[in-house]
């Protein structure tokens, strides 16, 4: 049986151990370790300080280039759309200072600017869906029917589609008589609100999209709702382009949400480079794109194709949205 001595023994060498130990890190160890961390901590200093300068540097040769083209933009983007009629559709969430620019842009373009619409938080959220639903429903015009398995905001696409633009440019600029009192009914329940003049159908639209992914359970329902926005505005008109920064092309963004769903990617075009004067031209040639019938990916994110279309001479006959891609 061990006795306790030995106890006392053990405890003694444990304690005596670390003393040594104490006393060789603080008179052995510890110059070299402080001078290991001097040099590291002077290293990273070094690098860190070298990359601030490129950042510097680039971010200064990127305001000089969005300068040039932004004082050029008038002469890149003139006339690619004379003749068209362009309204905004607003995300939630979207950022209001792309606004004004997205309008100049349009008109500089020769295109006419038909006004925004603006769909708030209310549209999106989860409990108001059955809402959403029923009175899209109760505004289709008799012997409309939707689609089998049509989500409520399928449904109230098609019916905003059907008040704000036309694929036919002999209605254009005129409201749609089957349409009367939608977009009242959608403003009344505080599910959109109207700038300008967006019942005079345009013949073109543009998406844009929320700056910021949208978060929480509820996210990505919120998300495949601007998704079904986005294609019931291309299936009644001309052309439709989703615009947004690089982070709605981004895991959760609506860009990237429209990307994975196939059909709908095959018909709208999607930029996500649209707060850079150069990224608001692509949107502008992806339009004028559409018009010839086909779309794409554009920008520098994960899901784009390139950076901007090749622009050809839209054709005189408008080509069915549906045989996009």
């Amino acid at each position: 049986m061990i006795d306790f001595r030995y106890h006392l023994v053990s405890i003694v060498a444990i304690f005596l151990a670390l003393t040594v130990g104490i006393v060789l890190g603080s008179t052995v160890l510890e110059p070299t370790f402080f001078k290991s961390a001097e040099e590291m901590t002077a290293s990273l200093r070094q690098a860190n300080e070298k990359y601030l300068t490129q950042i510097s540097e680039l971010r200064t040769r990127e305001e000089g280039g969005d300068s040039l083209v932004t004082s050029h933009l008038p002469d890149l983007v003139r006339g690619q759309l004379a003749g068209e009629r362009v309204v905004l559709v607003e995300a939630p969430g979207a950022s209001a200072a792309l606004r004004d620019p997205v309008e100049k842009l349009v008109t500089s373009a020769g295109a006419a600017y038909t006004g925004r619409i603006s769909l708030t938080e209310k549209f999106i959220e989860g409990e108001q869906a059955s809402v959403v639903d029923g009175l899209a429903t109760n505004l289709a015009p008799a012997g409309v029917t939707f689609p089998d398995g049509a989500s409520p905001y399928d449904k109230a696409a098609a019916m905003l589609a059907g008040a704000i633009v036309t694929n036919d440019r002999a209605q254009a600029g005129r409201a749609n008589p089957a349409a009367a009192g939608v977009l009242e009914a959608f403003q009344a329940g505080d599910f959109l609100t109207l700038n300008g003049n967006p019942e005079q159908r345009a013949t073109m639209a543009i998406v844009l999209a929320p700056a910021q992914p949208y978060e929480g359970e509820d996210a990505d329902r919120q998300t495949n709702a601007l998704v079904s926005v986005a294609a019931g505005l291309d299936s009644g008109a001309l052309g439709t382009v989703l615009a947004g920064t690089v982070t709605a092309s981004a895991n959760g963004g609506v860009i990237g949400a429209l990307h994975d769903t196939g059909g709908v990617a095959s018909a709208v075009s999607t930029v996500d480079t649209v707060d850079f004067a150069a990224g608001r031209i692509v949107v502008v040639y992806a339009l004028r794109e559409q018009l010839a019938g086909r779309s794409g990916a554009y920008g520098v994110g994960s899901g784009a194709t390139a950076f901007e279309p090749t622009v050809t001479a839209p054709s005189q006959t408008p080509t069915p949205a549906a045989s996009r891609g």
